[in-house]
């Protein structure tokens, strides 16, 4: 691995309230054993590269985030209305205030992310400076339709999008900048990048990098991260 350029920040939006979970509360603090998703998230980002700065964009109503125990290189800003709106007032701060040259979004709800697959993410953009982003390869059988199946999709060349997702700064600002001035649909950065007509290389993750959505998601988590605390003892 080449060596890691330390001009590096996180970016987590979670001002989101997650309403497909169904729960009483936003779903980045839902509770998989002792901590909250976002905890559990955070301690993966600070795990990968301990001194980096993580730019948290929370809602101004948040009423559960002062309660967290959180790294001391975390640092909150003002959520939007939209993902993207919140992914952008981080950018922004980041821009007028730090030297950074890239940064790597990550949703709030992904917290089963391996800081080895993170490093091998940010040692391939690194390495060919081009941005890109952690996916894992389709391996089901897809179909295409409403109530019946229209067609079958070849699933050669289908990934399934991940986060991190990692870009220069700058180009990164300038594609969701412009895009939500003109009103395009981001759905993650990626998104803004292919419309500004960057390229977006494909580092392959684990598959089990889940963002939890739903109820059953956060049973499955439950178990992985479980899975991940044991091996984490067995090593040390």
């Amino acid at each position: 691995m080449t060596d890691i350029n330390p001009s590096i920040a996180f970016v987590v939006p979670a001002a989101g309230v997650g309403a497909r979970m169904q729960a009483n509360k936003p779903k980045q603090y839902i509770h998989l054993g002792e901590k909250t998703v976002l905890e559990h998230t955070i301690g993966k980002l600070k795990a990968t590269l301990p001194d980096a700065l993580i730019i948290i964009a929370i809602s101004d109503s948040d009423a559960y985030f002062k309660d967290l125990t959180l790294p001391e290189n975390v640092i909150t800003v003002t959520g939007g209305k939209e993902r993207a709106d919140s992914v952008l007032n981080a950018l922004n701060y980041l821009s007028h205030n730090f030297s950074i040259e890239w940064v790597l979004v990550h949703d709030a709800a992904r917290p089963l992310v391996l800081p080895s697959d993170i490093l091998k993410l940010i040692s391939q953009c690194q390495t060919t400076q081009c941005g890109g982003i952690l996916a894992s390869k389709v391996r089901d059988t897809i179909k295409q339709g409403t109530s019946f199946v229209e067609n079958t999709v070849p699933r050669d060349s289908l990934w399934q999008a991940q986060t991190p997702q990692m870009f220069l700064l700058d180009e990164l600002t300038n594609a969701v900048s412009n895009a939500l001035a003109q009103q395009v649909s981001i759905t993650d950065e990626a998104s803004a990048i292919e419309w500004a007509g960057g390229k977006v290389q494909l580092v392959e993750s684990r598959a089990d990098n889940i963002k939890l959505t739903t109820p059953d998601d956060v049973a499955i988590a439950e178990f992985l991260i479980a899975k991940q605390l044991l091996e984490i003892d067995k090593c040390e």
